[in-house]
């Protein structure tokens, strides 16, 4: 596995930041880099679970452990490797010693933004328009596709990864994260805050709990009931989450001695949305089958993607009008006996320097409508917006519009 290639790509990631999974569960933090694990092996076939029990089986020194993030796209690369140091505790009290404040500095101006669409809004309601269109037609036998849109924020300075990821920590709803990644200026990181856990396996136990559905909660406690209450009784809503669910329990089924989940959803909350979730909970039937193998199995699920998935796959490619990248891919760990969780990496951002790109998507199926669509994705900006201190046009949060 080793090879020269690696080697550089090894010399040239320095990370600059700790890679963190905080939740209310635990708080993981995986400092610098031993090695990265390689590529090799993919193009003959070989699962990402073979690949790092290969990984292990050559290393003799280092924390049995691989952490990184996985793309959308597939055929492109991961970014997994072996830290240096790990620290696992619980809850998240280790998230302050890890991502600790900056000094404080006297007289420091605000960060100035400007924020860049892409696409703008009105380009977003016409592509939904024509994946509703596309599925009127029948074309592939498009049931779903979950449809996304960018912003670019440009500051006049760089970037504090650290201190976004202290603001989206503070939601107890959610997995707050941050892998550094390789490339680009110094501190180029992915953070976020995820609701959605794609797959966690301990032992021969795992467990899935998908997310589908979505409504914006409200200050107004009573208007915030009546929303949630809206979205349970959405037949669109159910139509498109009961995808998801089926997705999965259709893939994890050949795999397991015994699967469960609830026959109806549940709400899930985050500080800013409203969704509808289920958990599975199954029993694998081979533990050599890792939660790295299984997170490679599942993704990407029709909650990110869509379905069919390769038909959505490609309507995604043709329309969004950009790579992904890694939002929609996962993040998380897994270790040498094959445990580990992977978390769906939505609501996030990539940073880099002065520069931020946020995602946020919305799933479409027959019945949607294409300006919902863009207020679901305005919905779910919010979250990293306001750990940003802005809205989506830029101002401070709370300044009036002009």
């Amino acid at each position: 596995m080793r090879n020269a290639a690696n080697e550089a790509a090894e010399a040239a990631f320095v990370p600059a930041l700790p890679f963190a999974l905080v939740s209310n569960r635990e708080t993981l933090v995986g400092r610098g880099c031993l090695r990265l694990v390689g590529e090799a092996g993919k193009s003959s076939g070989e699962s990402s679970g073979t690949r790092t029990r290969a990984f292990f089986a050559e290393q003799a020194s280092g924390p049995r452990i691989i952490v990184g993030a996985l793309p959308f796209a597939a055929g492109a690369p991961a970014h997994l490797y072996q830290p240096a140091e790990i620290a696992r505790s619980a809850g998240r009290s280790r998230l302050a010693a890890a991502f600790p404040p900056a000094l404080v500095r006297a007289a420091v101006p605000a960060l100035q933004w400007r924020v860049e669409a892409e696409p703008p809004l009105a380009a977003y309601r016409v592509a939904v328009a024509e994946v509703l269109a596309r599925m009127a037609r029948g074309e592939e036998g498009l049931r779903k596709v979950v449809l996304s849109r960018s912003l670019r924020l440009l500051s006049d300075r760089p970037i504090e990864a650290s201190a976004l990821l202290r603001a989206l920590a503070q939601d107890a709803h959610v997995t707050a994260f941050c892998v550094p990644l390789a490339g680009g200026p110094s501190g180029r990181a992915l953070v976020g805050a995820t609701p959605e856990l794609l797959v966690a396996r301990q032992g021969l136990d795992v467990i899935s709990h998908p997310l589908a559905g979505s409504a914006r909660r409200l200050p107004d406690a009573g208007a915030d009931r009546a929303a949630a209450q809206t979205l349970m009784a959405s037949d669109k809503d159910r139509r498109e989450h009961a995808e998801v669910v089926t997705a999965i329990l259709d893939l994890l089924t050949p795999h397991c001695a015994a699967l469960a989940h609830p026959g109806e959803p549940q709400l899930s909350a985050t500080a800013t949305m409203w969704h509808l979730g289920t958990r599975i909970e199954g029993r694998l039937r081979d533990e050599a089958m890792s939660a790295l193998d299984l997170a490679a199995l599942l993704h990407p699920t029709p909650a990110v993607c869509g379905t069919s998935r390769e038909a959505a796959a490609r309507t995604i490619a043709e329309l969004e009008g950009y790579e992904r990248g890694f939002y929609a891919g996962a993040a998380g760990w897994v270790d040498e006996g094959g445990d580990g969780a992977w978390h769906v990496a939505i609501r996030c951002a990539e940073i880099a320097g002065n520069e931020a790109r946020l995602y946020a998507g919305a799933g479409i199926v027959p019945g949607s409508d294409p300006v919902a669509e863009g207020e679901e994705t305005s919905a779910k900006f919010a979250a990293l917006l306001g750990a940003f201190g802005i809205d989506e046009d830029g101002r401070a949060a709370g300044e009036p519009r002009a």
